[in-house]
């Protein structure tokens, strides 16, 4: 690089020699001129063509026309072979300076082309993630359309005794973004509502006592639960490409139709008896984890990690609420007796009471303490309706007084996040498990835990429920099994599916049990004869 430089500079210097030496090429100009702005002489060709190109003097830089210019006469020169190339040698060192003046060059593209491939790489990058927003974006706006078009038909959903609901203030926000803007009011738990509760437990509670200890007539014997078998599977009730069924709840009013909430982001109704799928609720943009099956309606709850609590009619499978009552993944919810009310519970610590028929969330409430409130993973009503259970992520289950929105009992012992809690329909019992392989009964006059079912070492428990008469507490996990209360015997164990249960419940009068399981399907167990 360094030949190269000092080549330059020893030509340079060799044709700058002479008094009418050319101030443009720095050569001996072979037509010389005079410009009488600078006194300098150049080229005639070059100057002209400098001239008309700035119209000055290339030295001063003042105003220079070529009318000016003044021709300098001048002798014939020859002009001399260069120093440099009048031997071999010499030859050779300017052939090595033209070839170091070539790499250099070649390098300096190189860095060029490097810097501008990073540049392009930056740039289609951004364009790529600028694509991605716009599709997320477009996809946003159908959705909230197609909810916006699904409230507007409302008032046709056909469910008996299923009044249309007033739109929900979340979803419109989402469907017309100048109206989020605009203050909602949102409903309060009134003295009405407290009344209605306070009403129905007492009713609830001296229905309780009229049956006192009688076993409600044609309930199955722990002999026929101990024949029972498999009656049927079903498999093909949810997307096969996403394998797993989460949930399970029975219709009480009409045992022959379940519902199922699966990894592929819909909830199923399905009658049994016609091995018939009714509906299939689409809506959720994640999993469904948690369904219920309105007893006295044609209406399906379902929640989702997505944040969000839907009230499906059935005849219609349509979406009539939306219920927007949590800033994190669903974990929980539970229908209270009356019916009108949900309970839910989330990740985002809290636990909420709303209205479903509005959709509007009475109350929420986090528990009030001097450190990090826990999140909440399930959450069940007591069959009275005026208080509730949540277990947490600390492995404790809480007891909530909801007319006061306060906790009034904590009951420890589990290891692990509660994985799930079911009252007895007697509201003596509470069974609770967790990740340590174990079901925990406790008293609720005593508040104190008087059993626990050591299950085998590793066992996930994944799912508990009592039967409708509280005899009977079936546990689904690694297997499904059903327990005889009060004595709290094993009765059956079934071992049909091939993957973990998660979710099982009993049919009218424990004629029958239903599970699901992550290898996507629904059994049917009963008496074979």
């Amino acid at each position: 690089m360094k030949r190269s430089n000092r080549s330059r500079s020893s030509s340079s210097s060799s044709g700058s020699s002479g008094s009418s030496s050319n101030r443009v090429s720095n050569e001996v100009p072979e037509t010389p001129v005079l410009s009488p702005i600078s006194g300098h002489i150049f080229e005639k060709r070059l100057i002209e063509k400098y001239i008309l190109e700035n119209g000055t003097d290339p030295i001063a830089n003042e105003k220079l026309s070529v009318d000016q210019l003044i021709p300098v006469k001048s002798s014939a020169l020859v002009k001399p072979r260069p120093p440099s190339a009048t031997s071999i040698p010499a030859i050779l060192k300017a052939l090595q300076d033209e070839w170091d003046a070539v790499m250099l060059h070649c390098f300096t593209l190189r860095q060029q082309l490097q810097t501008a491939r990073q540049e392009l790489s930056h740039a289609l990058y951004q364009h790529d993630a600028a694509c991605r927003v716009i599709a997320r974006l477009i996809k946003e706006v159908t959705a909230a359309r197609e909810a916006l078009a699904t409230l507007k038909p409302q008032a046709g959903i056909a469910a008996p005794g299923y009044n249309a609901p007033a739109p929900n203030p979340a979803v419109a926000a989402e469907a017309n973004p100048e109206a989020a803007i605009q203050p909602t009011e949102e409903a309060v738990m009134s003295e009405e509502v407290i009344k209605k509760l306070q009403d129905k437990a007492t009713l609830l509670t001296a229905e309780r006592k009229k049956r006192g200890k009688t076993v409600p007539e044609g309930l199955a014997s722990s002999e026929d639960i101990r024949g029972y078998r498999q009656l049927a599977s079903h498999t093909g009730l949810h997307s096969a490409s996403v394998p797993g069924i989460l949930s399970v709840d029975v219709c009480l009013r009409d045992t022959s139709k379940i519902v199922t909430g699966g990894n592929d982001k819909n909830a199923v109704v399905f009658n049994k008896d016609t091995e018939q799928v009714m509906a299939i609720l689409k809506g959720h943009t994640k999993k469904v984890t948690s369904v219920i099956y309105h007893p006295e309606e044609e209406l399906v709850i379902s929640a989702s990690p997505d944040n969000t609590i839907r009230v499906w009619g059935i005849t219609t499978a349509s979406c009539g609420q939306i219920i927007r009552a949590h800033d994190a993944p669903v974990t929980g919810i539970s229908l209270h007796a009356t019916g009108d009310y949900l309970l839910s519970c989330a990740t985002d610590m809290h636990w909420a009471f709303s209205d479903i028929r509005t959709g509007r969330v009475l109350t929420k409430v986090m528990e009030k303490t001097g450190q990090m409130a826990p999140a909440l993973t399930c959450a069940q009503f007591h069959p009275d309706g005026l208080i509730f259970g949540t277990g947490t992520d600390d492995s404790i289950i809480k007891i909530w007084d909801l007319k006061e929105r306060t906790n009034v009992a904590n009951f420890q012992g589990h290891q692990g996040p509660i994985t799930s809690i079911s009252f007895s329909e007697n509201g003596y019992y509470l069974a609770t498990s967790a990740e340590d392989s174990v079901v925990k009964l406790w008293d609720l006059r005593k508040l104190k835990n008087f059993k626990t079912l050591q299950l085998d070492d590793s066992y996930e428990v994944k799912g508990l429920c009592f039967d409708q008469s509280g005899t009977y507490l079936a546990v689904a996990g690694s297997d499904v099994r059903v327990y005889l209360c009060k004595q709290w015997s094993e009765l059956a164990v079934f071992n049909d599916h091939t993957a973990a249960a998660t979710g099982v419940c009993f049919g009218q009068n424990s004629s029958f049990l239903a599970s699901v399981s992550m290898d996507r399907s629904v059994k049917f167990f009963g008496p074979t004869d």
